[in-house]
C-alpha cells in the first residue's frame, strides 16, 4: 500500500518529501517566535548587468538567515544592485538607509551573508566603532556570531579578511585590464564604448568565447559611415592645408553639418551642444583610430597607471586617414591671417612657456615680425591685478639664436634664415621639449634631446644662459 502526503495550499507536503520528511524549526531560518535580537540584513553585488540581483540576494540572505536561526529575526533587508565595496557605506543608497535606521535604534545588530559583500580593505575597522556606539552588533559567517574586535582571533581575522577583499579587486582589475590590452594589440577587437564620428558598428562574426557565443553573444567592429565619414575625411584635408580648429568648426556649422550630439544622440546624452566647438574638431582631429588601428587604454584607469595604450599590429577596421597623414596632421599649426590678409606665421607656437608664471606665452606680431608675449594671465577685459609682473615680450629671431648657438653648429647662419627656425622647432617638437623663458631671454630647455645637433644632447633643464 502507497503511503501518501498530503500537500497544503503552502506546499508543505513537497517540501516534507524532498527533506525526508524532516521538518525544520524554522524554514525561513529566522526564530519561530518574536524573541530574540532584531536584524537587519545586508547585501550587495557590484554589477546588475553580469549579475542577477535576484539570485545575488537570495543566496546572500539565505547565508544569513542560517547564521541567526534561533537567535534572532531579520527585520529588515537592505540591498545595494550596481556599486562597488569600494564605496564608502555613506555612499551607498541602501547602506546609507541602514544606518539612518541603527540611529534611530531601529535594530539590534546588523547581519551580512559574506564579509566581501558589505566591507573592503579597512572599512569594517573604521566602522566598529559607530556600531558600537550605537549599541549594534555586526554578525559575520567568518565569525559564525557578533564580532568582537577586542578578541585577538577577530582581529586578525577581519585584519586577513579586509586584505583579502582588497586583493580579490585589484586582481580582478589586472586581469580583466590585461587582457583587453592584449585583445586591442593582438587581435584589434572593438572593446566597447561610443564609435567614433564617422563609424558606426556592424556584426564581426561569432564570439570566439564558447560560452558567450552560446548565449547569442558576437563580437563587433567599425565600419565608415557613409553619412559622417566624409566629413571627417574633409576635416583632415583641411587640418594638413593648414586651416585651423576653429575655422574648421565655423565652416562645419555653416554648411550645417550635424555634429556627433545630433548624430547619435543616443550615445551622447551627456551632451547638450547642438553645434561644433573647437574642442569637438580637436579630439576627432586626434583620435588616432580614424588610421584604422585598434587603439585603447589612451587615458590612464587609475592615476598612478603605467600601462602604455595598445595599438593593434595590423589594421582592425578600414581606415579614413592615412597614417602619414594622420601624423602630419598632427604637427600642423595653423597659420595666422591678419587683416590685410597677409599669413603670420610662428615657428615657435606653443613651445615657450613663461619662467615667471609657468604659462604658455603668446604669439605676438610686433615691429613687422614675428614674437612672443606673457601677461601673467592679465586680459583686457578686466583691470590689471595690483603686483602683476610686467609684461614680457620676445622676439622669436632671437629665441632662435640662443637655442642654435646653445648648440653650436647653427650660428653661421643669417638671424632671418626661415629654414633654420623650422629646424630649431621641428628638433623641440620631435624631443618634446620646452623653451622656458623670461625678461631676459631663453633660461633653459625642459625634457629635451636635440640628438640630431651634432651628436650633442643636452642634458634635461639644460641652462641656456
Amino acid at each position: 500500500m502507497m503511503a501518501s502526503v498530503a500537500l497544503t495550499d503552502d506546499g508543505d507536503g513537497l517540501e516534507l518529501w524532498v527533506a525526508g520528511k524532516r521538518r525544520l524549526t524554522d524554514r525561513t531560518g529566522g526564530s519561530s517566535t518574536s524573541t530574540g535580537l532584531r536584524f537587519a540584513f545586508y547585501g550587495r553585488t557590484s554589477t546588475v548587468r553580469h549579475q542577477d540581483r535576484t539570485t545575488s540576494q537570495g543566496w546572500q540572505r539565505e547565508a544569513a538567515e542560517l547564521l541567526v536561526a534561533g537567535r534572532g529575526t531579520i527585520v529588515g533587508s537592505f540591498f545595494d544592485a550596481g556599486c562597488s565595496r569600494r564605496v564608502q557605506w555613506k555612499g551607498r543608497r541602501q547602506a546609507a538607509r541602514l544606518l539612518d535606521l541603527v540611529a534611530d535604534g531601529g535594530v539590534d545588530a546588523i547581519v551580512v551573508g559574506e564579509y566581501e559583500r558589505a566591507f573592503s580593505g579597512t572599512q569594517f575597522q573604521s566602522m566598529y566603532g559607530w556600531f558600537a556606539r550605537h549599541g549594534v552588533q555586526v554578525w559575520l559567517p567568518e565569525t559564525d556570531g557578533p564580532v568582537d574586535l577586542g578578541d585577538p582571533d577577530h582581529r586578525a581575522l577581519l585584519s586577513l579578511l579586509g586584505a583579502q577583499s582588497q586583493r580579490e579587486v585589484l586582481r580582478a582589475r589586472h586581469r580583466v585590464l590585461a587582457a583587453m590590452h592584449n585583445q586591442a594589440a593582438q587581435q584589434g577587437r572593438y572593446l566597447g564604448g561610443r564609435p567614433p564620428y564617422g563609424y558606426r558598428l556592424v556584426d564581426a562574426g561569432r564570439h570566439p568565447n564558447q560560452d558567450q557565443a552560446h548565449w547569442g553573444r558576437r563580437l563587433q567592429q567599425l565600419a565608415p559611415d557613409p553619412v559622417t565619414a566624409p566629413h571627417v575625411v574633409w576635416m583632415f584635408a583641411e587640418r594638413l592645408a593648414g586651416r585651423s580648429r576653429s575655422r574648421i568648426a565655423r565652416e562645419l556649422n555653416a554648411r550645417g553639418v550635424p555634429c556627433p550630439s545630433k548624430v547619435d544622440p543616443g550615445r551622447n546624452r551627456h551632451r547638450t551642444g547642438g553645434a561644433w566647438t573647437l574642442r569637438t574638431v580637436a579630439v576627432i582631429l586626434a583620435n588616432p583610430r580614424y588610421t584604422g588601428r585598434q587603439v585603447w587604454g589612451r587615458r590612464p584607469t587609475t592615476p598612478d597607471s603605467s600601462r602604455s595604450p595598445a595599438v593593434s599590429r595590423d589594421l582592425a577596421h578600414p581606415a579614413l586617414v592615412s597614417e602619414e597623414d594622420f601624423l602630419a596632421a598632427q604637427q600642423v599649426r595653423s597659420a595666422r591671417t591678419a587683416q590685410d590678409g597677409a599669413i603670420r606665421r610662428y615657428a615657435l607656437a606653443g613651445l615657450v612657456r613663461c619662467g615667471v608664471c609657468a604659462r604658455r606665452m603668446d604669439s605676438h606680431w610686433v615691429h613687422d615680425r614675428p614674437g612672443y608675449r606673457c601677461r601673467h594671465g592679465h586680459s583686457s577685459a578686466r583691470q590689471p591685478a595690483t603686483g602683476r609682473p610686467k609684461t614680457i615680450y620676445l622676439r622669436e629671431d632671437h629665441l632662435i639664436d640662443r637655442i642654435a648657438a646653445h648648440f653650436g653648429d647653427l650660428d653661421d647662419h643669417d638671424a632671418r634664415d626661415h629654414a633654420r627656425a623650422r629646424v630649431v622647432a621641428a628638433e623641440l617638437r620631435a624631443t618634446g621639449a620646452i623653451v622656458v623663458c623670461d625678461s631676459e631671454g631663453v633660461t633653459r630647455v625642459s625634457e629635451c634631446g636635440f640628438s640630431s645637433y651634432g651628436g650633442r644632447a643636452p642634458k634635461t633643464n639644460a641652462s641656456l644662459k
